[in-house]
């Protein structure tokens, strides 16, 4: 995934897109980038890995090495940006989040160009973010350049420019499958992923984009260049999983669907009579954990917290690349509390359920402390297919998803045949995939959120959330 924050002001803005920019952190792990303007000094930027550090600590100089009025910033979990452009249109800095999927198509069309050449990064991959800003530049405006991206961009764009004379254009992607929101103070603007991060900044948030709107920003004004689209797909898993508990999105707050959520998903066991005369309700922490709650209170069980998490060395347990070091990081940092654990019947509330490899370590973590049950809900339904619209996945095969790996052990390829059916947990075959996973990842039960749950817990229109990943419908 990734996000980004700018600012532009009547004062320096080099402290506003430092904290703004660390706090969308939880949305990538590898890279860290900030640009700012400056009337003396012109275009400015930095980028560091941070894969083993955190953002703060890799930019702690930031405030002696840049400055300016209008700044951007970003997190990504794949390409360096900000990149810095000279073009016929001007020269600029830009970072942008989403994926294009027509990539090498793209590539091709441009390398076949008079003088047409990428910068190529480690495999001869690419940068995303160059291959927007290319196509920008072959246009005579940055409004046209937009326009011309969201066109031919199979995937999602969203795009934050800092131009060369301190302007800010920002863009929502052409169906606002991610949110882009602006802010606004005595000195100035902001522009943010998380809304969150400009209100901690002293920033009153006065709107969010629409779908594909284009707008221009100065310390003075706020100009649209392009109208927002009619078709709205926000992603439904932004509020499941990777938006941050205190980010309102499209009205809705993250931490009161998660809430919402959890108690839909205690209704639907009470009506079923599951999971009965469970000792406590627990979420896989930490996003699991507010869904939790809700189930808890909705249900009278007590809430609890079995395990903890030991976070201030391990942040993050996705944070190495190979999928066995997380595993082993997730395990390390799993501190039991045996007097919740011993003889208990447990239930837990999971995000979501991708692959199961380190759900399945905290199970047999939970057992070999003693649990008598452990049950499972996840808090979205089952995810059938692997996003192609967004990287907020590492996943690049719908066969490294648990369900799909489930559904070929029982019937093949012939089974794909009828996901709608294993989705569903009053069908014969929906019975089965839960009693396999069950099996697999040693769980007493198991249990996903309905797609019409979890709709109705964000509390948007069906029609303008986009539910790719669960029931594989495209635009």
């Amino acid at each position: 995934m990734g996000g980004f924050f700018g600012a532009v002001s009547k004062r320096d803005t080099i402290s506003d897109v430092f904290f703004g920019t660390d706090y969308h952190s939880h949305l990538g792990t590898r890279r860290g980038g900030m640009a700012a303007y400056d009337k003396e000094i012109g275009l400015q930027r930095d980028i560091h890995n941070i894969q083993n550090s955190p953002f703060r600590t890799k930019f702690e100089k930031i405030f002696d090495e840049m400055q300016g009025n209008s700044a951007i910033g970003c997190i990504s979990d794949f390409d360096p940006q900000p990149i810095l452009i000279r073009s016929k249109i001007g020269a600029f800095a830009i970072c942008t989040i989403g994926q294009i999927n027509n990539a090498d198509e793209i590539i091709e069309k441009y390398l076949s160009s008079p003088h047409g050449y990428f910068s190529a990064m480690s495999g001869g991959l690419v940068n995303s973010t160059e291959i927007i800003a290319s196509l920008i530049s072959q246009k005579d405006s940055f409004e046209e350049g937009i326009r011309f991206v969201q066109e031919t961009v199979e995937g999602t764009a969203s795009i934050l420019i800092l131009k060369d004379d301190g302007t800010l254009i920002a863009a929502r992607d052409k169906l606002g499958r991610l949110p882009v929101l602006i802010g606004k103070d005595d000195d100035g603007y902001c522009v943010t992923f998380e809304s969150f991060a400009g209100e901690k900044l002293g920033y009153e948030i006065i709107r969010e984009l629409g779908p594909g709107e284009t707008v221009e920003i100065t310390a003075d004004s706020l100009t649209q260049l392009i109208k927002p689209g009619k078709e709205m797909k926000i992603c439904g898993f932004l509020w499941s999983y990777y938006g941050y508990p205190t980010s309102t999105y499209e009205g809705v707050n993250v931490e009161v669907m998660r809430n919402r959520n959890g108690q839909i998903l205690a209704e639907t066991d009470k009506l079923m009579k599951n999971a009965e005369n469970i000792d406590y309700v627990s979420g896989v922490p930490d996003s699991g954990t507010p869904h939790a709650i809700g189930y808890a209170n909705k249900s009278g069980t007590p809430f609890a917290r079995p395990f903890i998490k030991y976070t201030p060395t391990w942040a993050r347990s996705f944070t190495p690349p190979k999928q066995a070091d997380r595993n082993k990081i997730a395990k390390m940092k799993q501190v039991p509390v045996h007097d919740l654990i011993a003889d208990k019947k447990l239930l837990f509330v999971d995000d979501s359920i991708v692959r199961g490899t380190q759900l399945k370590e905290t199970v047999d973590f939970l057992y070999s402390n003693g649990a008598k049950e452990v049950h499972m809900r996840s808090a979205c339904p089952p995810i059938m297919y692997t996003c192609k619209y967004l990287s907020f996945s590492r996943g690049r095969s719908d066969m490294e998803l648990i369900t799909r790996r489930t559904i070929y052990e029982l019937e093949g390829e012939e089974g794909f045949k009828h996901i709608d059916e294993y989705s569903d947990a009053s069908t014969e075959r929906g019975k089965k995939l839960r009693k396999i996973i069950c099996e697999n990842l040693n769980f007493t039960s198991l249990e996903f959120q309905s797609l019409e749950g979890i709709i109705k817990a964000i509390g948007l229109d069906r029609d303008k959330i986009c539910t790719y990943c669960w029931d594989g419908k495209e635009d």
